[in-house]
């Protein structure tokens, strides 16, 4: 519920009252803001020692929803504006997600087959998810690194919105799980997958379905600027709050 229907108010609002002088970063805030991540929440959520495997359990119903719910958004908060093709989004979607999807699942009924090869190659890609998050967050800057460096103040434009993103959120979810009564761990879990955005499967999209409007993959890649560092210290916010219950 926070993720998929406070989330996504609580983004158009705040874009309404810091970006509505600029649409396409507005609509870059959105899209970074309804997509909750699907990799390295789960990172954060060990570092804080939060109950990792309940993390994992949500991250396909995150995937899925975000992916139905992401058209649906957009149409809502900016159908009216012109500025997109509902259809070219959903083309973006399917082209860039929902085929590499199916083709993973493919591959991995067909190693299912072979037991000698399946255990080294998902034993391999398993140890190596975080050098591919890596790679990923790398290539999501050096896609935009120039123009970046070029547009500087979209930065500072953007830190407050994104900044007080995740302090409501954190807020909202510390006073949820208190009345809930949550135990630590899954109190931590459900702050990091509510605080974590997926950015480069946004930024994928963005690419695809605005090639004319560069600040809306940029907002995507200025986003993981300001939020890894948060989460960073989110973790260690959790850990202290951890230590001092004890």
């Amino acid at each position: 519920m926070i993720n998929f229907i406070w989330t996504p108010l609580l983004a158009y609002f705040l874009g309404a009252i810091f970006l509505n002088q600029e649409p396409a970063l507005w609509i870059g805030f959105v899209m970074l803001m309804v997509t909750p991540c699907t990799d390295w929440y789960i990172v954060f959520t060990n570092i804080a020692r939060g109950n990792v495997p309940l993390s994992a359990s949500i991250l396909p119903l995150n995937l899925v929803l975000q992916l139905i719910l992401l058209p649906v958004y957009l149409l809502l908060f900016f159908g009216a504006s012109g500025t997109f093709d509902t259809g070219m989004l959903i083309e973006s979607i399917v082209c860039i997600v929902l085929l590499p999807f199916i083709l993973a699942q493919i591959v991995r009924y067909l190693l299912s087959k072979w037991n000698s090869i399946e255990r080294p190659v998902i034993s391999f890609f398993t140890s190596a998810q975080i050098i591919f998050l890596s790679l990923a967050i790398f290539c999501m800057f050096a896609s935009q690194g120039r123009y970046l460096l070029d547009n500087l103040m979209v930065v500072l434009i953007l830190f407050i919105p994104i900044l007080l993103f995740f302090i409501i959120n954190f807020l909202l979810v510390r006073v949820v799980a208190k009345i809930a009564k949550l135990a630590y761990g899954e109190c931590t879990s459900l702050c990091l997958t509510t605080l974590a955005r997926n950015s480069p499967i946004a930024l994928a999209i963005a690419v695809v379905a605005f090639p004319n409007e560069p600040l809306i993959a940029l907002t995507l890649v200025i986003g993981p600027l300001i939020e890894l560092p948060v989460l960073a210290i989110v973790s260690q916010v959790l850990l202290f709050i951890k230590e001092r219950a004890v």
